[in-house]
């Protein structure tokens, strides 16, 4: 099996690759930064390439894994368009011939209202909180005949996003969260999403759209002392209302807007209401037609994460 990894440089393309070199797959690893250590792509050749720019003569592969994109809910919405729509298609008509397996979102759901057990003929909708939710959107309608992979807050070994944020709220004995403690989530461990990204690669079908999770939803609070317990962080998770977290985050973005930070604040709108209400996916098409099956939410080892 022959295969292309763009976004091979950072969290999910990188395990990706190191998962398809262990399977015996010839592997073409790209990303956006000039080098990268050899162990971060289980010794597969590495090529930089900025997909909004000129790129090199693509291989000759089977599929093509799309891990590349900008992951953030904070920045210019031009620049996270460009990156997550431009970049979509230029790498699809790089390798016109090749099975495109693309990584999504969730958040292409509709970020208004609760998701409860999402079926994939839930989304694109016509309303976003921000760049980033509708410039996924946007990339998955400019694919055609392609296999399209839609996780929710993947977390794992070299985790960037999720675990830093949840650490990031830690005050003394608090760890600030927002609604109940109650609310259903669905997670998505980078091991269970790499196996889709895998399956979806090498068959058995052609293409269509699968939310990927791990097995079964869990009860945040539940997920967020595991964390803890995990990290052996002596706090307990503190619920803020949504009523009172939102606002609060209305106006720090704003704050920080005015001042021209490129790091976002601690709490956003889309983080606030990210895992404040139950966001579940039904991933009954991805065991049926993938052969998917994914394991347990786990947080064992999150200590050396």
């Amino acid at each position: 099996m022959r295969i292309a990894v763009t976004g091979a440089s950072g969290f999910v393309g990188g395990a990706v690759c190191r998962a398809a070199v262990r399977r015996g797959w010839r592997v073409s690893a790209f990303g956006r930064r000039p080098s990268v250590e050899p162990g971060q792509l289980g010794g597969a050749p590495y090529t930089s390439w900025d997909l909004l720019g000129a790129g090199p003569e693509p291989p000759e592969v089977d599929a093509v894994i799309h891990c590349a994109g900008s992951v953030t809910d904070w920045g210019r919405p031009r620049d996270i368009w460009a990156a997550n729509v431009d970049g979509t298609r230029n790498a699809a008509a790089a390798f016109p011939g090749a099975r495109f397996v693309h990584v999504s979102t969730a958040s292409v759901y509709d970020p208004f209202r609760p998701t409860v057990m999402a079926t994939e003929d839930m989304a694109p909708v016509s309303r976003y909180l921000n760049a980033y939710g509708a410039a996924k959107a946007a990339a998955e309608r400019t694919l055609r005949r392609a296999i399209v992979l839609r996780p929710h807050a993947v977390y794992g070994r070299g985790d960037t996003t999720l675990l830093p944020r949840v650490l990031g709220a830690v005050r003394g004995r608090r760890l600030l969260a927002v609604g109940d403690g109650r609310q259903r989530v669905s997670l998505t461990s980078v091991d269970n999403l790499v196996e889709a990204c895998l399956l979806a690669a090498a068959g058995p079908v052609g293409h269509g759209v699968f939310n990927v999770t791990d097995a079964e939803p869990v009860v945040l609070d539940d997920a967020l002392r595991a964390i803890l317990t995990e990290r052996g962080i002596d706090a307990e998770p503190y619920y803020l209302p949504l009523g009172l977290a939102e606002p609060l985050a209305a106006v720090a973005e704003s704050v920080f807007r005015l001042f021209g930070r490129r790091r976002p604040p601690r709490l956003t709108r889309y983080a606030a209401g990210h895992l404040a209400v139950e966001r579940t996916l039904d991933i009954t098409a991805a065991r049926e037609r993938l052969g998917f099956q994914p394991a347990e939410t786990s947080f064992e080892g999150a200590a050396g994460w």
